[in-house]
């Protein structure tokens, strides 16, 4: 089966001020399938939203091979970015629109993708009427109507409270159980990846360190201890790559001079 993405030597550099080029990605290779569900796990500034922005066509500038062919592609940012003088379902007809999806296939879509995130009551409120949460899932069901191929989410959930966040998340699993979109998901949160994914890559430097397929079978339950102890392997052994990466700087030993051996003593006969 031909992969939905497959990357092959991508290199992406940037010019500092001070004329100097700095390596943002360092000759990825990388393959999804299709209908998979990949999570991307890195800290901030390690090249996670730059790979998307290749993937989705949005940087053409690099070096390397890069296939996208599964088709559309959904973008899901970290903010929802809807149109704030259009009312919800305004915003969506204006994707659909863009993308030239009939009008009864659009009708269709929409109910069905409001319907599944609880906003079908909410049609005609404009963003600002409506909680961020709420706001959100509206992003993801407008990158849903356009019936993507695959489906590209930049940490579309660290904005929001914990509580709002772990319902979008079982929300997105239900969709992507019945829709089985390839979805690559960029996140720095190793818990939210653990529930998710079918496969995680750790992500540090611009490149990627570490692969972990995850075991725990779906459907999933967001209080598995699984799901809390993969977390953690994956934390620890990001961890001890970084170690191995980035070794601490041993301090000096420093010999006490004579000053240093009369403060101590001054210290002990004040019981200090």
């Amino acid at each position: 089966m031909t992969p939905a993405i497959d990357v092959s030597a991508l290199r992406k550099t940037f010019k500092g001020r001070d004329g100097a080029s700095r390596a943002i990605l360092k000759d990825l290779h990388l393959t999804v399938g299709a209908e998979e569900f990949l999570c991307i796990l890195g800290p901030s500034g390690c090249g996670k939203s730059t790979l998307l922005n290749v993937l989705a066509g949005l940087d053409k500038v690099y070096e390397g091979t890069v296939n996208v062919s599964a088709g559309r592609v959904g973008y899901l940012f970290q903010e929802p970015r809807l149109l704030p003088w259009m009312t919800a379902e305004q915003n969506l007809d204006f994707a659909l629109e863009s993308c030239k999806v009939p009008a009864a296939r659009g009708s269709e879509l929409k109910t069905r993708y409001l319907a599944m995130t609880g906003l079908s009551e909410y049609r005609d409120y404009y963003p600002h009427q409506i909680s961020g949460g709420m706001a959100q899932r509206l992003a993801l069901v407008r990158a849903l109507c356009v019936e993507p191929g695959i489906l590209l989410m930049d940490e579309p959930f660290s904005g929001l409270d914990e509580i709002t966040a772990r319902r979008i998340r079982s929300d997105l699993l239900k969709i992507w159980e019945e829709t089985r979109k390839t979805i690559v998901f960029v996140t720095h949160n190793a818990y939210e990846a653990c529930f998710l994914a079918d496969r995680i890559l750790v992500m540090s430097d611009g490149a990627f360190r570490q692969e972990t397929r995850v075991p725990i079978p779906r459907p999933r339950n967001y209080d598995d201890p699984a799901v809390f102890q993969l977390s953690r392997d994956v934390i620890k052994a990001f961890g001890d790559e970084m170690d191995r990466e980035h070794p601490p700087a041993v301090s000096p030993v420093v010999q006490p001079s004579l000053v240093d051996d009369l403060d101590r003593h001054t210290a002990a006969r004040m019981n200090i």
